[in-house]
């Protein structure tokens, strides 16, 4: 039987570097793509490479360029001839200060995290209801209400949770779409103090941080695994939204 193939979007570092480890090893071809991270790309394709030869192929696409992405699809379905899933994981995150915000910014934050997994869906569709495969989308906890001082992330978030839903109506039975909606993972790359990682630790009830390889056996999970499971947002978040804010 021939190995399953994923592309997954943002695939150079972090969590999404996580998810193609896990996913390699589990025995599926990867097609990674990458923007900036060109070096870290290769070294991580390089090394998959050697484990196990021809199974992994890069691209290298800016996903804000909404109009390639029917081409970036194409490149995808030439590397091994058929897609079986897509992993939606890429996605631009910084602050943007309410009175700040910028047009672009707007742009870039919506495109990454919302407008392209929808185009990318859309371009694959034929390939993905070819294989009964599947789509998972990394959204965020903070997609419902917000993250503070990141509104255009958040609606984009949000965006992304509906197209998980609304994706997931649409494409059954022929393809399976749910989402992740992760909690406090990785710190992210703008730096918090530590009192701010405290604030943050205390509201898992869990009690830490979750871990990137956690993310990726979900991801394996939600690809692999109930035929009946579709249209769900599972929030990898140690316990966060299921615990009260303290009353003031």
């Amino acid at each position: 039987m021939p190995q399953p193939v994923v592309l997954i979007t943002g695939a150079a570092r972090r969590i999404g570097a996580s998810i193609s480890r896990h996913l390699h090893q589990r025995g599926y071809r990867l097609v990674l793509h990458f923007h900036h991270s060109e070096a870290l790309a290769r070294e991580l394709a390089d090394s998959l490479n050697h484990e196990r030869p021809d199974s992994v192929h890069l691209l290298q696409q800016d996903l804000t360029r909404l109009d390639e992405l029917n081409a970036l699809a194409d490149r995808a379905l030439g590397c091994f001839g058929r897609l079986d899933a897509l992993v939606n994981n890429a996605s631009a995150f910084y602050p943007t200060a309410m009175g700040e915000i910028t047009p672009a910014q707007w742009l870039e934050l919506s495109a990454t995290n919302a407008a392209a997994p929808l185009l990318l869906s859309q371009a694959l569709l034929p390939a993905l209801k070819k294989q009964r495969g599947a789509i998972v989308n990394m959204v965020d906890i903070h997609a419902k209400n917000g993250l503070q001082h990141h509104l255009p992330y958040s609606m984009a978030k949000n965006a992304l949770a509906t197209l998980t839903r609304g994706l997931a109506a649409e494409l059954a039975p022929e393809v399976r779409v749910n989402g992740i909606a992760p909690g406090a993972i990785i710190w992210p790359e703008h730096e918090l103090d530590e009192q701010q990682k405290q604030t943050v630790l205390k509201s898992v009830p869990m009690g830490r941080l979750g871990e990137p390889e956690e993310i990726a056996e979900t991801v394996a999970f939600l690809l692999e695994g109930p035929a009946y499971l579709t249209g769900q947002i599972i929030a990898l978040d140690g316990g966060r939204t299921c615990r009260s804010l303290p009353e003031a």
